[in-house]
């Protein structure tokens, strides 16, 4: 008989995923030079504007934990327009609800999560800005949701973020289900704007977007 599980209470370690997915961390050092190599530069009315991001974030930040929806309004949505992924050939949408049946389990494993999915190859997942939801436990429910990614062939990459702090992840499918993860990014780091390490990545990320949906 087939289970139906949540996934936010079934998948709670990378454990799990290496039980049901056989999803391990690579252990190839190249599996994304897209992280830390060749970034594109970014032009000073980028910085400017990356600046006011992070000021209007933290002036809004300094009065207490923010909630998903605000996260999204005061950095995400801006991050996005300015790496013009909400323009020509990209589309945003929104998946509600996300479902994986593992036949050999007799499980479907079904979670229902605000993220935004642009042209299925770039995940963003925000989580509340508290300090119980660390990213070791977002980052295997994330992980999960790039698993169902209906292109295995193709990487996909997931951004999560808990507005202070963002973290990119890179998964392959095929031939074996392997993923990697950037470094930590943080926004309350004094005398520096990580969001222009955040952009030159989303930059990198688009660059190879376009190269995939042209092919």
């Amino acid at each position: 008989m087939v289970q139906t599980k949540p996934i936010s209470k079934t998948i709670t370690s990378l454990l799990n995923l290496r039980e049901r997915f056989n999803l391990t961390p690579t252990s190839n050092a190249q599996f994304s030079p897209e992280f830390t190599q060749d970034l594109p530069e970014l032009t000073d009315s980028e910085t400017a504007t990356l600046d006011q991001i992070r000021n209007r974030f933290l002036r809004h930040r300094e009065r207490g934990s923010l909630a998903e929806g605000t996260i999204n309004h005061l950095v995400i949505s801006p991050l996005l327009t300015l790496a013009s992924l909400y323009d020509e050939p990209f589309f945003v949408t929104t998946e509600p609800e996300v479902e994986l049946f593992l036949e050999d389990r007799d499980e479907i494993l079904r979670g229902r999560i605000d993220t935004l999915i642009i042209q299925q190859q770039l995940w963003v997942l925000v989580v509340e800005s508290k300090s119980t939801i660390a990213f070791s436990v977002a980052l295997p429910q994330a992980l999960t949701y790039l698993m169902a990614n209906p292109n295995p062939e193709r990487p996909v990459y997931g951004l999560i973020t808990n507005g202070d702090e963002f973290q990119f992840i890179k998964l392959l499918i095929q031939p074996n289900p392997n993923y990697d993860l950037s470094n930590i990014f943080s926004l309350l780091l004094p005398h520096r704007n990580q969001l222009y390490d955040i952009m030159r990545i989303l930059k990198q990320i688009r660059q190879i977007m376009v190269q995939t949906t042209v092919e």
